[in-house]
């Protein structure tokens, strides 16, 4: 049986899967990313499954602090979202995880994050950067909503729009 934490991790997963290819719509911004990440010395695909799995805990992180449920999950700012990944410590990003993952691309990607988050020095500055090309795609999606506030619900059906 599933509980409801584990329902939220996943909506928080889904989240972070979608996020780069919605931002993508522009294909000029891949470039740009896997130009940046090249630039700091991250391969392009760890550089974008950590982008993924911050995402992923930076959502997780505001629905635990806010005690969300997974039905009102959808309801999540994507900007309240922005914010934690950039103003949240790594540590708390990493409280209150599953204790198992039923995706093992999500686990070894959670342990990658734990790597620099614990290492410290390069891998800080690595996390910080990370960070605020997080918190950047967030905002370009939001950006783009015609909507005022545009929610991780409203993500998702977009996502389901494009075939994602």
């Amino acid at each position: 049986m599933t509980s409801d934490h584990d329902m939220v991790w996943r909506r928080c997963v889904r989240l972070g899967r979608v996020l780069l290819p919605l931002v993508d719509q522009e294909p000029w911004r891949q470039d740009r990313r896997h130009e940046n990440l090249r630039t700091w010395g991250i391969d392009t695909g760890v550089g974008e499954r950590l982008i993924e799995i911050f995402v992923a805990l930076a959502a997780h992180a505001v629905a635990v602090d806010a005690s969300v449920p997974a039905a009102e999950f959808d309801a999540l700012a994507v900007t309240t979202v922005a914010e934690a990944a950039i103003g949240k410590p790594d540590f708390e990003l990493l409280a209150g995880l599953p204790g198992t993952f039923v995706d093992d691309r999500d686990e070894h990607a959670v342990r990658i994050f734990r790597l620099y988050a614990y290492e410290g020095d390069q891998y800080s500055l690595q996390l910080i950067r990370l960070s605020r090309a997080v918190r950047h795609a967030l905002v370009v999606l939001a950006e783009r909503s015609p909507a005022p506030s545009l929610t991780c619900g409203d993500v998702f059906r977009r996502a389901a729009e494009a075939g994602l």
